[in-house]
């Protein structure tokens, strides 16, 4: 099986990822394409150069900027950019996702909104560059998984537009947790910034799996070098491998059992369009799942009993949302236990084109897969076919699964 290997040595940063991309074989071209696609070939200029670091030779990638007026991008902007560009669609979904990540964290931050998000450093075009270039080059290589080792972070401290900020800086705690990211760390952490925010959210939406396989053989590699100086190579390492196990299967329990929270109220004093943009809201607030129905109510009035289940450590917030969202005044709540299979999110190839679909693991080891059911009706609208014979048409084209995350 053909995947690639990042190797964070020991950190990542957006620059050095894609100098290990040029390094491995992906073409400039490939890498500048989508920024002349979006209109932005006249703000930069980019160069690969050999360099080394410690002796261990590389590529080290330098973008100047030859914007003559700059401005301090949002991520309303950004957003605007990727959205209304000329991109296929799954090279335009990896530069969205990238960048949202980075909104969301920098928005928890600063306590506003994903939307208002000001990108400083992160909408600089050396950092556009950066982004964008990564995922084109990743696109290219179109990997069947993408593995990393756990990166460190550094500490000390680090110049930006918001004045010197402590390492690692406060974007990359909040994507380290959003993303649920292992790091490694030790009480000799190296002085410096190891990790940058870019590098993270590179490392949060391109990689399935945060850990290394067992067994392996490497076809071929690249090596990213970076600007900063240690006592020790500052590199990163992109390996072209076959993989010859799934140790993210192996070492999980299939099904699992995992704590959940429920909540749930009974509401007689809302309307029905209320309630449903209530349910819509905890839905988009990541409930697992909410249910309601209609029922019959004290007084003889029609009311809704609504039910969500959530995640352990979503329980206040959600609390709080019951009170600022509906007209309940009081919520019931419990802490209950769930067996789950294994699953993840993914996409593969049909003779529809590619299809976001569902893998689901059984205790045997067999692998059942699903079509998404917002796939099944948009193609059912677009070729007047029944959703059986969709359904049956992907069953017997699929082909080259790859999976946006891991098993879980």
């Amino acid at each position: 099986m053909e995947a690639l290997l990042i190797e964070c040595s020991p950190g990542i940063s957006g620059d050095m990822l894609l100098g290990a991309f040029y390094d491995l074989g992906v073409p400039k071209k490939v890498i500048e394409q989508p920024l002349i696609d979006l209109g932005l070939k006249d703000l930069y200029q980019l160069e690969f150069e050999e360099s080394k670091s410690c002796s261990i030779r590389g590529i080290k990638t330098k973008v100047e900027n030859i914007d003559c007026n700059p401005i301090k991008r949002t991520w309303r902007s950004i957003k605007e950019l990727i959205l209304n560009g000329h991109l296929e669609d799954n090279l335009k979904k990896i530069i969205y996702e990238v960048f949202e990540s980075l909104a969301r964290a920098e928005g928890k931050v600063h306590g506003i909104k994903s939307e208002d998000v000001h990108f400083h450093e992160i909408g600089a075009i050396d950092s556009l560059v950066d982004i964008i270039g990564a995922c084109a080059a990743l696109h290219y290589l179109n990997p069947k998984r993408v593995y990393c080792n756990e990166p460190m972070l550094g500490k000390g401290f680090v110049k930006t537009e918001h004045g010197k900020l402590s390492v690692p800086p406060p974007a990359v705690i909040e994507l380290i947790r959003q993303q649920k990211i292992k790091v490694l760390s030790n009480r000799d952490s190296i002085e410096g910034e190891l990790s940058t925010p870019t590098g993270i959210a590179l490392l949060a939406n391109l990689v399935d799996y945060l850990e290394i396989p067992s067994k392996y053989s490497i076809d071929s590699y690249g090596v990213g070098i970076g600007n900063l100086k240690f006592s020790f190579p500052n590199l990163v390492r992109v390996y072209k491998i076959t993989s010859f196990d799934d140790s993210s299967i192996h070492e999980q329990i299939n099904p699992k059992c995992e704590e959940i929270s429920v909540q749930e109220a009974w509401i007689d004093d809302q309307t029905p369009e209320d309630v449903s943009n209530f349910v819509e809201k905890l839905r988009i607030e990541g409930a697992y799942d909410v249910s309601y129905q209609a029922i019959n109510m004290k007084k003889n009035r029609i009311g809704f009993s609504i039910q969500v289940i959530l995640p352990l450590e979503k329980k206040e917030s959600f609390r709080q949302l019951w009170f600022d969202y509906s007209n309940t005044i009081g919520v019931r709540e419990r802490t209950q236990s769930r067996w789950i299979l294994l699953r993840r999110r993914g996409e593969c190839s049909t003779t529809f084109g590619n299809i976001k679909v569902k893998q689901t693991l059984k205790p045997d080891g067999s692998i059942i897969m699903k079509p998404e059911n917002d796939e099944v009706l948009r193609l059912q609208l677009k070729h007047k076919i029944s959703t059986q014979e969709i359904r049956k048409i992907i069953k017997e084209s699929s082909k080259n699964f790859k999976a946006f995350e891991n098993w879980k």
